[in-house]
């Protein structure tokens, strides 16, 4: 199964030891599941990470060597050209792109902006739903 994870979501999972977005960052190193992810979702998450409000959490050489992981590890397409798809925030719209150009079968996030989506493709599910998904 293929996933694109919002970099909310890989946040997330670094900062906290338990919950479902660590779940499912478990699950892609036992390979479950196929994680995606490009250059803008890298440099989103560098850019998340080096924030000095986050040292408390994780320190800036853990963060770069998880982000270090994800481009050697999971799998790295090209971005691709996103359309204006998600209106309320369009800054979100390369992550439809993304994950419609790796045929993702699921995109997941807790933005409320791309959950509100109406039909999306690939559907759009949060960490816990997803998890929910993973153990049926």
């Amino acid at each position: 199964m293929r996933v694109v994870l919002d970099a909310n979501v890989l946040v997330s999972a670094l900062i906290s030891a338990a919950g479902p977005p660590r779940e499912i960052v478990r699950a892609w190193t036992d390979e479950r599941i196929e994680l995606v992810v490009s250059a803008t979702l890298l440099d989103e998450l560098k850019d998340v990470l080096t924030r000095s409000r986050f040292r408390r959490w994780v320190s800036a050489e853990v963060a770069a060597e998880f982000i270090t992981g994800l481009a050697q590890d999971a799998l790295l397409i090209d971005d691709a050209a996103s359309q204006q798809l998600v209106l309320a925030d369009p800054d979100d719209d390369y992550l439809v792109a993304l994950a419609r150009a790796a045929a993702a079968d699921y995109l997941i996030s807790g933005d409320r902006h791309l959950l509100a989506l109406a039909d999306p493709v690939p559907p759009v599910l949060t960490p816990r739903q997803f998890c929910e998904l993973l153990g049926s």
